[in-house]
């Protein structure tokens, strides 16, 4: 069965990273906000934003969570994290930092965004369970074939983790 997947990343340093993953065409992900539509978005406020998260979120049944240098702890970010989480949706990271974005460049590895969540249910962090993936490669075109490669099972082993939580 396909997988349909919302992307959740910091936009401004890792749109050309995710965009990456996203035309991978490994699962089914959400439409990417052009800069216009995102400013029609925020424009809303708070209540706009996570309007437009729950549209994304409706029909989805995981949060990849593309993680660049400074991913964690961002507010959206987080809350697309917990809501994810708190409505039975797998959650995963895979990390980009190692993808080139368009000038070329690469980026320094963040933290794990999941180190941020506790779990009200027994106070533990939320990476004690959604596993964050770190490709063991630092050449982009490596980087690129191991996620393309591996993204679909990382979202079986994450539907399979939120299963038994």
């Amino acid at each position: 069965m396909a997988r349909r997947v919302v992307y959740s990343f910091h936009y401004k340093p890792d749109n050309s990273r995710a965009a990456q993953v996203r035309n991978m065409g490994v699962v089914e992900g959400n439409k990417p906000a052009s800069d216009n539509d995102w400013e029609a978005v925020t424009k809303g406020g708070d209540d706009g934003i996570e309007q437009w998260i729950d549209e994304q979120m409706d029909s989805k049944s995981c949060v990849v969570v593309l993680v660049g240098r400074n991913t964690a702890g961002r507010k959206w970010i987080t809350h697309e994290i917990v809501k994810g989480w708190n409505a039975g949706k797998e959650v995963l990271g895979v990390y980009v930092h190692n993808l080139k974005d368009l000038d070329g460049e690469q980026s320094m590895q963040g933290s794990n965004p999941f180190d941020s969540v506790t779990m009200k249910r027994d106070d533990k962090k939320l990476s004690s369970f959604a596993k964050a993936y770190n490709p063991p490669f630092s050449d982009s075109k490596e980087v690129y074939a191991h996620i393309k490669r591996n993204l679909a099972n990382w979202i079986e082993e994450a539907i399979t983790i939120r299963e038994n939580y």
